[in-house]
């Protein structure tokens, strides 16, 4: 019976950390492309614009708008002298696609915990303090749930961590599990 329970835990932290990861990888894709969301959603009609000049491939920066438009607080100036960095953008787009693809295969965990909690830590900083509570917001669960990830990491289910903990580069590179 305790196994059956386990077994359905692991199963529940396996869905946790898929959804996890395709959240990243929406945004991901959402900024490159421009589906129409939060990239490309006009501000004054609210309608949608698909693969609108704000996407990546496009021209557009994947940070200048929330970080020219969306920080405030102590910290705003510096996130604000951040906005369309080209190396900004392509450091926020590959921690995105690389934190989404890893939680969604369950591999490479402590690399994606680890960026993911430090970016998500980085994003509520741009906007303190959250406007629905003085401390906490989605940010700081999602960084909560990512770390939950990695403690059930063991005992993961409904990812690739098994095949992944054999390959060669796993076994010489140990850091990448």
């Amino acid at each position: 019976m305790a196994k059956n329970k386990a077994n359905k835990a692991a199963k529940v932290w396996g869905l946790a950390r898929i959804f996890l990861g395709l959240t990243f990888l929406w945004a991901f894709f959402d900024k490159l492309i421009g589906f129409g969301f939060a990239t490309c959603r006009d501000a004054q009609t609210d309608e949608v614009v698909i693969n609108c000049a704000k996407s990546w491939l496009n021209g557009g920066s994947p940070t200048a708008g929330f970080l020219n438009f969306g920080t405030h607080g102590p910290l705003a100036d510096f996130y604000q002298g951040l906005a369309g960095n080209p190396v900004t953008d392509w450091l926020f787009m590959l921690g995105l696609l690389g934190i989404g693809t890893a939680l969604l295969l369950g591999i490479g965990m402590r690399i994606a915990v680890v960026s993911g909690v430090l970016l998500l830590l980085m994003m509520w900083t741009a906007a303190f303090p959250p406007a629905n509570n003085p401390l906490i917001d989605d940010h700081i669960i999602y960084a909560l749930v990512l770390i939950g990830l990695l403690k059930v990491n063991n005992e993961q289910a409904l990812g690739l961590r098994s095949w992944w903990r054999g390959t060669n580069l796993v076994k010489h590179y140990p850091v990448l599990e």
